[in-house]
């Protein structure tokens, strides 16, 4: 008799695994259960299948406004996710400077009610563990997308990834801190909620992208300008613990906190940022947070004006992000990290070289005569081409240079690139060559949805970066046989990969001024 009961206990357990193993081995659908409630898709011609305008969050609205994520809203029946949910709040886009349509939010919807994300992947079966990316767009943080079209992710889940983009809260709706804010707030900080969004995010995929055919232990976070200081924000927060195992950082890293000359980009401390949210909510004669509550979002994003950017909160951020790579308390990551050779933001005319060695001299002090032999400025064609040199290190340059540093000399797998292409144009875009963004429709493989003269080797470097992202989101090693070898980065070596009509490894050209940078402003 016992042994009887022991063998049918013993089927019994044997068909339970074999129903689990048959339900984990489900093919992924156009319809797809989520912890939420089914959602549908759709599929592309090549298969791949897409699902757009899913909630990863309770709408941020009303009560909700200026708190950290609230759980999603449950749904009953399926709901249809085959257009993009609302782009966050923020001005109508228009083309300017160097950033056609196709770098921009569509003009419509715009909302406040915006936390949404995009999934594509061509897995046939929830048990493929295809490796996941996380794309957190740019935009200043006051601005962007998941919907801009260069970020369409068709092309790299056809090269064998779940692609995710997401959306987060910009601009006031995103970074508005007050000592009203952090009393309310059980962590007793205010300020960071687009970057809470992130993470809100990342918990979401943690949870869900199995369903999709992704390995939600394989997660590579990618962003560029504003994004990449996100994502180095996000290396750096113990809140993201566990979210991500690879990160993907071009052109921003916020990690040049003592540069005078771009002060306004710099991380500010909670008390800081409180202050400028008293002075945004006082500046529009309101008295307290209900009021600003009530406030419809388009006419607060008019009225309201105030620094959009990441805070030392004590809580996302427990201190600096130089203080926690510095005491290597950051999130232990392999990281893939670069800029643009013509990415420098230089707004308004140029000044003629005596303007500039002044200001150097009056911004850098005892530094100053050491960064002009960096930057020169010995006749005004000269002083131009350095003010472009250095409005590129500032921003971009040093601090990736800077992470990338500190990040390998810690022992993390460090890959570094330098985007050399003069991205071809026409008219008025012509003079912007290698520019700031311009990289990132080769990276995702989007040169298709961009109106360019593009040349053949604009389509072979789509595909060699592309293969690159996609390969290191794999497996931490951006290399593959058949492409030029990518050597790992180290602060004695200083290799890195050039990204032009011909790529190729090489020493970092202008190492001499970066190391300033790093060992003069940084280290001292």
């Amino acid at each position: 008799m016992k042994k009887s009961v022991l063998l049918s206990f013993i089927f019994l357990i044997a068909y339970f695994f074999q129903i689990q193993s048959a339900f984990a081995n489900e093919p992924v659908g156009l319809t797809i259960k989520l912890t939420s409630g089914y959602i549908q898709g759709k599929s592309d011609k090549s298969g791949i299948k897409s699902f757009k305008g899913i909630p990863f969050a309770a709408p941020p609205v009303g009560n909700l406004r200026w708190k950290a994520p609230a759980p999603v809203v449950a749904w009953e029946g399926v709901k249809s996710c085959q257009a993009f949910g609302p782009s966050a709040i923020q001005a109508p886009p228009a083309p300017f400077y160097m950033w056609s349509e196709e770098f921009l939010i569509p003009k419509e919807p715009i909302n406040e009610d915006c936390l949404y994300l995009n999934v594509w992947t061509n897995a046939k079966k929830t048990t493929d563990k295809k490796p996941v990316i996380v794309w957190i767009h740019g935009g200043g943080f006051s601005s962007g997308g998941a919907s801009v079209p260069i970020y369409d992710g068709e092309k790299l889940a056809a090269k064998g990834v779940v692609y995710v983009s997401i959306n987060y809260r910009v601009g006031i709706f995103g970074f508005f801190a007050h000592p009203e804010l952090s009393k309310e707030s059980p962590m007793h900080a205010s300020g960071n909620y687009g970057l809470l969004d992130q993470i809100a995010a990342l918990q979401w995929v943690k949870s869900n992208i199995a369903k999709f055919g992704g390995d939600p232990n394989n997660v590579t976070i990618a962003g560029q300008s504003a994004g990449s200081m996100a994502v180095v924000s996000l290396i750096a927060s113990p809140l993201a613990k566990g979210l991500f195992q690879k990160a993907i950082a071009e052109s921003g890293a916020g990690l040049l906190p003592r540069n005078p000359l771009v002060s306004k980009q710099a991380l500010v401390g909670l008390k800081e940022s409180e202050e400028q949210g008293k002075k945004a909510m006082e500046s529009i004669g309101l008295q307290n947070l209900d009021e600003m509550r009530a406030v419809p979002a388009e006419e607060l994003r008019k009225k309201a004006s105030m620094r959009s950017g990441v805070i030392v909160d004590g809580y996302f951020l427990p201190e600096s992000i130089e203080v926690i790579f510095n005491q290597k308390k950051q999130n232990k990551v392999h990281l893939l990290t670069g800029w643009n050779e013509d990415e420098g933001l230089v707004m308004g005319p140029y000044k003629k070289a005596d303007a500039f060695k002044s200001d150097i001299e009056k911004q850098y002090g005892k530094y100053a005569s050491e960064l002009l032999k960096h930057y020169p400025a010995t006749n005004d064609s000269l002083a131009v081409n350095s003010q472009n040199r250095l409005s590129r290190d500032l921003v971009f340059g040093a601090p990736n240079f800077i992470l990338a540093n500190l990040h390998s000399d810690q022992g993390h797998p460090v890959y570094v690139y330098r985007f050399t292409r003069v991205v071809p144009a026409y008219g008025e875009y012509k003079k912007f060559k290698a520019f700031h963004t311009g990289e990132v429709t080769y990276a995702l493989n989007t040169l298709h949805l961009v109106n360019r003269p593009w040349e053949k080797e604009d389509w072979g470097l789509a595909n060699t970066m592309s293969t690159y992202w996609i390969n290191f989101a794999k497996s931490g090693n951006p290399n593959v046989k058949g492409l030029p070898d990518w050597p790992a980065f180290n602060s004695k070596s200083l290799e890195i990969l050039q990204l032009d009509k011909q790529v190729e490894k090489r020493k970092i050209p202008d190492a001499a001024s970066l190391k300033f940078f790093y060992q003069q402003i940084y280290l001292n």
